[in-house]
């Protein structure tokens, strides 16, 4: 609840920011030091304001969230090069232009999951993703396509990166902390969907799989998509051998290669 709307018997925010701009301009009035500190990016963005940028990057997108009435997400991960099926062709290396059925099978996915979402009130499985291209886009195309709404969680990065069209307008968030954009990907999530990607897929799924093993998250549906990637990339029956993880802990994950198989996954997990 914004300022505006709150009662209360005080004199608001808003309308002292607001206040300001009419006042004489005098070398008082110029100083750093008399502007409102909430007013003031200058003074927000100071090394030792750091504590207060990453509570309002926590709250930002968590009241807004909540006032939108998103209460569990369906998470999407997956790499932003891969690209869709009718541009292979541009592909940056063959092995991209290979993966580009996940970019189908993501997109797919998507609207089937949107349309339970929908049928459901529009409140739960709400398709949520980094909010850039790839996976990333296939997700909220499909979320898009099936009349719903989706989740994108934007990253600053020092190359230009902007939300893809597909992103619910008034759900697209961008994130300075990483740490912050993480905890919005698991707060609300009923599923983890993974899609072939690099280091920041990788490190999304890690990071969600040790905070289910450690138990410092409930344990959700938990989806692998592309067994001959994945099993090519990690070995992790070695792991289980030699004991760094438990034999159990391959039981957190499944594979599935296709939209249906993800659905009848869900459907049946701890079944």
């Amino acid at each position: 609840m914004s300022d505006t709307t709150r009662p209360h018997p005080f004199r608001d925010s808003v309308q002292d920011v607001a206040a300001t701009r009419r006042i004489p301009d005098t070398p008082q009035t110029r100083s750093p030091a008399y502007k409102l500190a909430f007013a003031d990016p200058e003074f927000l963005t100071r090394e030792d304001l750091r504590p207060v940028r990453l509570q309002l990057e926590l709250l930002k997108a968590q009241v807004m969230l909540d006032e939108a009435g998103v209460l569990s997400t369906t998470v999407l991960f997956g790499g932003a090069r891969i690209p869709a099926p009718e541009f292979a062709t541009t592909a940056r290396t063959p092995g991209l232009a290979a993966l580009t059925p996940y970019y189908d099978e993501a997109r797919k996915f998507a609207f089937a999951m949107t349309q339970r979402c929908l049928a459901a009130g529009g409140q739960h499985w709400v398709i949520c993703t980094g909010g850039g291209p790839g996976v990333m886009e296939a997700g909220n195309r499909g979320a898009d396509e099936a009349g719903g709404r989706s989740v994108g969680l934007n990253i600053v990065l020092p190359h230009e990166q902007a939300p893809n069209p597909y992103v619910t307008p008034e759900l697209s968030f961008n994130f300075h902390y990483f740490a912050i954009r993480k905890m919005h990907f698991l707060m609300r999530a009923a599923a983890i969907c993974v899609f072939p990607g690099g280091f920041g897929t990788l490190d999304e799924m890690f990071e969600a799989l040790t905070l289910i093993q450690t138990k410092r998250m409930k344990p959700v549906p938990f989806l692998l998509f592309g067994k001959s990637f994945w099993e090519g990339l990690i070995n992790w029956q070695a792991l289980a051998d030699c004991g760094t993880i438990a034999q159990e802990d391959l039981k957190l994950f499944r594979y599935v290669e296709t939209a249906e198989e993800a659905l009848a996954a869900i459907d049946t997990w701890g079944a």
